[in-house]
């Protein structure tokens, strides 16, 4: 009796270890920050940063097993930090499949670096072999996530939600959005029922691809460089039909291509860089994105190495100048890509100093309104549905 109450213990402590510990021990691996003294913000900087609507088109945080309506020292984003950062809107990604070497430039889809953390997250049996099922299991923990906040956060599905959200926070900037991304549509598993299903549930934007091809054509980082196939031509209409906006983070230079051709609608680029600023895989070519924006796009700035190569508060700013001299300024947003296994020079909660730094850099107050968040609000307000 005593060996199986003893095995009995052993094994609640090392399920305990794998549901509640393990998981932080991993993210913590890969989330990181920059290691640095703290920002001091003028105070005259604080109070415009604090006056802004500010919206990120792009962080991970679904994927990891942590309560985000509680402040974290792990990771980048979580309620808490939002509001010390005073963002607005968080565009929440799911990311559904990872291969192993994950690099920008060859990556097949033949592996999967998800799979081990959705066991060893405690995820329900039925996202262990399903991408679909991944995608809707990261779609509930945002939902569960916003009737705990109910009062203050607010999920975005059509217009008429965005203005009663915006109404709100204008009288009370402590509300936050929070809309509904894939990175990647390999969760529709090539079937558009499953678009509507995840589009009926609350999607209302899909990447195409993520590090790999699959049924919708290539990926920037793939093997094939392929554009749309004829699964992936079916995809766009659906969208346009439904009002999905489609991202072409990811995206291969022909997808890319293909999709501003067949689209009706404007596209955005939620996390990335400007290639005539970093000459990275990770980055399409300047003309390419000069056509992304001649079609009303938007490009959300990430944070990382691959996105800016300076991994600073100069180094993002500088990527957001060099955006806005070739683009237009209404043409650039920002995205983090924050809680997407990168390294990035500050948190949410510190985004004061990219307001300060653009400041320093010379910035107009209005450039930086409209690149902080002003941009993704006109975006939403012309192209969510109605």
């Amino acid at each position: 009796m005593r060996l199986l109450k003893f095995t009995f213990l052993i094994f609640l402590l090392a399920v305990g270890f794998i549901n509640w510990l393990l998981p932080g021990i991993v993210e913590r691996d890969y989330n990181t920050v920059v290691s640095h003294k703290p920002f001091i913000i003028r105070p005259e900087v604080l109070e415009f940063h604090n006056s802004l609507f500010i919206a990120d088109l792009h962080s991970d945080s679904l994927l990891w097993k942590r309560n985000l309506s509680k402040l974290s020292n792990i990771g980048h984003v979580d309620l808490p930090r939002l509001e010390q950062g005073n963002v607005a809107l968080q565009v929440f990604s799911a990311v559904t499949k990872s291969p192993k070497g994950q690099n920008n430039t060859s990556n097949t889809s033949d592996s999967d670096n998800i799979t081990l953390l959705t066991v060893l997250s405690l995820w329900p049996v039925r996202t262990w072999d399903s991408l679909y099922e991944r995608a809707q299991y990261q779609l509930l923990k945002l939902k569960r996530l916003q009737k705990k906040n109910g009062e203050t956060l607010h999920f975005i599905t059509n217009k008429v939600t965005f203005k009663s959200f915006l109404d709100a926070w204008q009288k009370n900037s402590n509300h936050k959005a929070a809309l509904y991304l894939i990175e990647g549509a390999h969760p529709f598993e090539g079937k558009i029922t499953n678009l509507d299903a995840l589009y009926n549930d609350g999607l209302r934007i899909a990447g195409l691809t993520h590090f790999f091809d699959n049924e919708l054509g290539g990926s920037l980082h793939g093997i094939s460089g392929e554009g749309l196939t004829p699964f992936g031509r079916e995809v766009i209409s659906r969208a346009n039909e439904l009002g999905l906006i489609i991202d072409i983070a990811h995206a291969s230079e022909q997808m890319v291509r293909d999709v501003l051709e067949l689209s009706t609608a404007p596209t955005i680029l939620s996390h990335g860089g400007m290639q005539g600023s970093c000459d990275q895989n990770r980055n399409l070519p300047d003309e390419l994105m000069q056509q992304f924006a001649a079609k009303g796009g938007l490009i959300g700035i990430g944070y990382w190495h691959s996105a800016v190569c300076d991994v600073s508060p100069a180094g993002i700013v500088k990527s957001i100048r060099y955006a806005i001299d070739l683009l237009g300024v209404e043409h650039v947003a920002l995205g983090s890509d924050f809680d997407g296994s990168v390294r990035t020079p500050f948190d949410t909660s510190e985004l004061a100093i990219l307001t300060q730094t653009m400041l320093d850099q010379g910035f107009s107050k209005n450039e930086i309104k409209l690149v902080m968040g002003e941009n993704v609000k006109r975006f939403l307000l012309e192209n969510l549905p109605d």
